[in-house]
């Protein structure tokens, strides 16, 4: 049975991919971006079952009111995606203090607004699908990517608690944690020069060339469709050989360092 679907950030990369795909199969598609312009080829191949409207996610009175019509303007929505976002690289002493709230706003602070304001309509429908995108990035960090890591281990925090939430309703919610996929997201990056004292050190060094991205883009979002097509889809959906390697080696270190404090932390009981 074809699906409706309701993406944020779909003007480019996985975001733009996923909505190719839904509407390839023949599923419906509301997709929200700044610029609904670029997705006119799509309209005009896909006719009606492409809905589009323009959204700024860190405007959260205007969020609110195009989920609302989103919801309003279907029948069903079956799946939410927030997809929504984007990186700077730099020291987190470099960077601006726009840059940090800048950062927050969007991918943090728009995601968990655009959860809130979807939860209702989801619930009213009798359940449905929320798809958060995150990232290996909301497990593990690297240098120079610092507020980049709040926002994906901060919605990974949250989620965790939404899910719980929402589950009598009938939302299932998957935090989408992809490694390091082809798309446009590294190009587009804001690079911020390393000042002198971290010259040479952790933090010096180049972000990730394209040659060095491994994961496939088409490949991803097909195995994001998969799982929103899941009866039962997994809370974290891991895409990639590369962040499966990363996650499961900072987790079980991290498991290791909890385990060998077991009797320093009894110390500390009543």
């Amino acid at each position: 049975m074809a699906k409706t679907w309701l993406i944020t950030g779909a003007s480019r990369g996985m975001g733009r991919e996923l909505v190719e795909q839904a509407l390839e199969r023949g599923d419906r598609v509301a997709a929200t971006l700044r610029q609904p312009g670029q997705l006119d080829d799509l309209a005009a191949r896909h006719g009606e079952r492409l809905w589009r409207r323009a959204l700024d996610v860190t405007d959260t009175a205007e969020l609110r009111t195009v989920l609302n019509a989103a919801f309003a303007e279907h029948e069903r929505i079956d799946v939410v995606v927030s997809n929504a976002g984007y990186g700077v690289f730099g020291v987190a002493e470099d960077l601006t203090d726009e840059q940090i709230d800048q950062m927050i706003a969007t991918n943090l602070t728009a995601s968990i607004q655009l959860a809130r304001a979807v939860v209702p309509g989801l619930r009213a429908q009798g359940g449905g699908r929320l798809m958060q995108m995150s990232s290996m990035g909301g497990q593990i960090a690297f240098p120079a990517f610092s507020i980049y890591h709040v926002a994906k281990w901060g919605i990974e925090g949250f989620y965790e608690a939404l899910a719980t939430e929402v589950a009598a309703f009938g939302i299932a919610t998957t935090l989408i944690e992809p490694g390091m996929v082809r798309t446009g997201f590294f190009d587009a990056a804001t690079r911020v020069p390393v000042s002198g004292p971290y010259r040479g050190g952790p933090a010096d060094r180049p972000p990730v060339p394209v040659e060095q991205l491994t994961d496939s883009m088409e490949k991803t979002v097909a195995a994001i469709i998969a799982a929103a097509d899941s009866p039962e889809p997994p809370r974290r959906l891991v895409l990639g050989s590369d962040a499966w390697t990363l996650m499961t080696g900072a987790l079980r270190q991290r498991l290791a360092d909890v385990e060998a404090q077991r009797e320093t932390a009894a110390t500390a009981d009543l």
